[in-house]
């Protein structure tokens, strides 16, 4: 029980302290990339974009604990087969190829064209949508339906 605990801690507490931080500055990105397009020479507003990205990059890497100690604490309690479980990891893994594929590449060339606003209004969007992934992950997290753990509604 020990071992479980233990993989269940390092899987909540990754969750918080890394996909919390790249949520957060990938909402941030959008709004700050504005602000340094209406206010070019304000140095201050671009390194704000470029640090956005690179919070978002960095804490994207570490962020990898999340799943590989979800797995680790779904084989423990033997709950890899339930569907609430298959449902989070796919939900999962469509929020990481948003990530991978649209939000981090959608940051790189918003750093380099500051005034596409179309970009930017579609990497608002994309981030809305990683979000809300996470959102019904957690969800799906803490009320585990048909789960037999007894945490479930």
């Amino acid at each position: 029980m020990r071992v479980t605990a233990f993989l269940l801690s390092v899987h909540v507490l990754a969750a918080i302290l890394a996909i919390g931080p790249v949520a957060i500055a990938a909402s941030m990105f959008a709004p700050a990339v504005r602000g340094a397009a209406e206010d070019p020479d304000d140095v201050r507003k671009g390194a704000a974009v470029a640090v956005l990205h690179r919070i978002t990059r960095v804490y994207s890497v570490i962020a990898i604990f999340v799943p590989v100690f979800g797995l680790a604490t779904g084989a423990r309690l033997g709950v890899l087969g339930d569907t609430w479980l298959i449902v989070s990891m796919i939900l999962t893994a469509i929020a990481a190829a948003v990530l991978i594929g649209l939000i981090l590449p959608g940051q790189r060339r918003l750093l380099t064209d500051l005034h596409d606003t179309a970009a930017g209004r579609r990497l608002g969007m994309q981030t809305g949508i990683f979000n809300l992934l996470w959102a019904i992950v957690v969800v799906l997290m803490i009320y585990r339906p048909g789960s037999t753990t007894g945490a479930g509604l």
